[in-house]
Formats: C-alpha cells, sequence, structure tokens
C-alpha cells in the first residue's frame, strides 16, 4: 500500500517500533469496529494512537498506510476512507449540524468475495440486522433516494415494524436500530424547513451509495418485482 517501502529512518524510530504502532492501531480498528457495530472510525482517532509517543508530523499518515496493507493482507480487509455526502437541501442549519462530522473517517469491510464471506464469515446473529438494513435502503432508493420520515414509518410499519416500539423480538428497539443505519452511514437526516413546519427526512448516505452495496440493493429490489410479476401472471 504505501510506496514509502520499509524506510522509516525519516521518523528516527526503529522497525519494531514501527511494527508496534501498526499492530496497535490495527488492534483499535478491529476492537472499534466490533464494538460499535461497524460505525466509523475517525482518523483522528487513529493519529492520536501515534502521536501520544510520537511527535513527527507525517508519521501517523505512514502508520495507516502500513496499517491498511496489513489489514488487506493479514485479514483480507479494506480500510475505505468515506466521502461525506451532503443532503440534497440546502438547508444551511442542518449544513453547519454537519461541519462537526466533516473530519476523515474509514469503515472496515471484506474483500472476500460475497458467497465466501456469507458461508464462513457471516454472524447469522446479525444476519436479521443486514436484512433490516436491506429493507430500509431499498424503501429509501425506491423513493428516488431520499424520504421523508413519516413515510418511511408508513413502509415500516406494513412489515409490522412501528416507530414506539422497544422490544421487537428479532429487532429490539425499532427506532433506535434504525439510528443506527445513520451512525453507520448507511443513511443521513436532514431537517427540510418548509411553510407547514421542519419535516425530517432520511437520504441515502456515502456507505449506501458505494458500488458494492448499491449493486447489492439493486438485485435485491429486482427478485422482488419478479416475484410480484409472477404472482400476477398466476393471478
Amino acid at each position: 500500500m504505501s510506496n514509502l517501502g520499509d524506510d522509516f529512518s525519516q521518523f528516527d524510530i526503529s522497525k519494531e517500533e514501527k511494527d508496534k504502532l501498526v499492530a496497535e492501531v490495527v488492534r483499535y480498528i478491529l476492537f472499534k469496529t466490533h464494538q460499535n457495530s461497524g460505525c466509523p472510525i475517525k482518523r483522528e482517532e487513529l493519529s492520536q494512537l501515534v502521536t501520544k509517543n510520537y511527535r513527527h508530523r507525517s508519521l501517523p499518515a505512514y502508520i495507516i498506510n502500513e496499517t491498511i496493507a496489513k489489514l488487506s493482507t493479514i485479514f483480507g480487509y479494506e480500510l475505505r476512507e468515506l466521502q461525506r455526502s451532503r443532503p440534497s437541501s440546502t438547508n444551511h442549519s442542518r449544513l453547519s449540524q454537519q461541519s462537526g462530522v466533516d473530519a476523515k473517517s474509514y469503515v472496515v469491510t471484506s474483500q472476500l468475495p460475497a458467497e465466501v464471506y456469507k458461508k464462513y464469515v457471516e454472524d447469522v446473529n446479525t444476519s436479521h440486522l443486514t436484512g433490516f438494513t436491506f429493507v430500509v435502503i431499498s424503501i429509501v432508493q425506491l423513493s428516488g433516494g431520499k424520504i421523508a420520515e413519516d413515510n418511511l414509518w408508513h413502509h415500516l410499519k406494513r412489515m409490522g415494524l412501528h416507530e414506539t416500539d422497544e422490544n421487537h423480538p428479532v429487532l429490539g428497539n425499532v427506532k433506535q436500530v434504525l439510528e443506527t443505519l445513520v451512525q453507520q452511514r448507511y443513511l443521513q437526516k436532514d431537517k427540510v424547513s418548509g411553510p407547514e413546519g421542519t419535516t425530517l427526512f432520511y437520504e441515502l448516505a456515502e456507505r449506501a451509495l458505494d458500488g458494492t452495496v448499491s449493486d447489492r440493493v439493486k438485485q435485491y429490489i429486482s427478485q422482488i418485482v419478479k416475484k410480484d410479476d409472477a404472482t400476477v401472471d398466476i393471478l
């Protein structure tokens, strides 16, 4: 990944120190990803792991690049930088709220083929969350990439998922699970002011717009459409 090779002498650290820093950042990334259900990790957090004992300004970038290579070759993970996508509205208050989260951040994604990941890696205990994620993203996708909160809950209620349900037998607190999709950056919230007051919209965020996820959602939607067409033909 890094074109600096093993030339870390410019940082006045030994190979052992470099390897220790890389290992510490790798452990932190894997732990935080598991602990926070795949929520993004800020670059600043990773940089602080390096700068707490070393002061060279370019060292964090070097260590992060080495970490990216290690995660890929050893663990089969890609440390992907997220590009913050802005809401489609021009609501200034919303833009100002987002200014604090525009810092670079990363998510960990598997480099394994989908079939292999599903067979050997995917946790069956969280498959219901994956299903919920795809359903919500699909609803927003079919609504043109943006949907009012009330309209989204209208669709979810048709599937037995209610905003006030804090003890769903599978999902638990349904509203909190939806909020998790915002924290994971599959969705973003956008408050839009109009003549009738303020309306909250959910809009596809960068992880939902990622090519791999977007393609899988489109396949999911096409399968549903085919099933509906087949039902109509039978009737």
